[in-house]
């Protein structure tokens, strides 16, 4: 199921160039497998610093949910979560992460930090990496080197 969920967030990501933002999507699955949250950066779009994919779809989802709590949710996501998406996971209670490529410059799921299996805070995710990962990091690669 992860790989076919991150076939979800690849579609967000795409979507995400249309309004020149880096290509990075995200979706929120719920305990019965629906889709609860679809996100992708719209920094660029909406000229917010905090509409990372990630928050994008935990907004969405606990809309959907009536609550911010989203225990029994999995969040996947393109590329490996920033410290500030990490710690919304957190305070989400969201308890799976999957995501695709690894970010090695900001990633804080295990490459750069592990902010979300911190053991000193109050709630811990279980990490599913390189779920897809050559197709997510192609896709940010294509959009970078047209960049430079």
């Amino acid at each position: 199921m992860h790989a076919q969920w991150m076939g979800l967030a690849l579609s967000e990501a795409r979507r995400a160039l249309l309004t020149g933002d880096v290509p990075i999507g995200a979706v929120v699955i719920g305990n019965d497998g629906e889709v609860l949250g679809l996100g992708r950066n719209e920094r660029e779009a909406h000229g917010d610093p905090t509409a990372h994919a990630e928050v994008v779809a935990i907004r969405e989802a606990a809309k959907k949910l009536g609550s911010w709590r989203l225990a029994g949710c999995t969040l996947v996501v393109t590329l490996e979560p920033c410290t500030m998406c990490a710690g919304a996971i957190v305070l989400a209670r969201v308890p799976r992460v999957v995501f695709g490529a690894w970010d090695e410059k900001a990633g804080a799921a295990g490459s750069v930090f592990d902010v979300l299996r911190e053991r000193r805070l109050n709630h811990w995710v279980e990490v599913f990496p390189g779920v897809r990962e050559e197709e997510c990091a192609a896709l940010l690669r294509d959009f970078f080197s047209g960049h430079r």
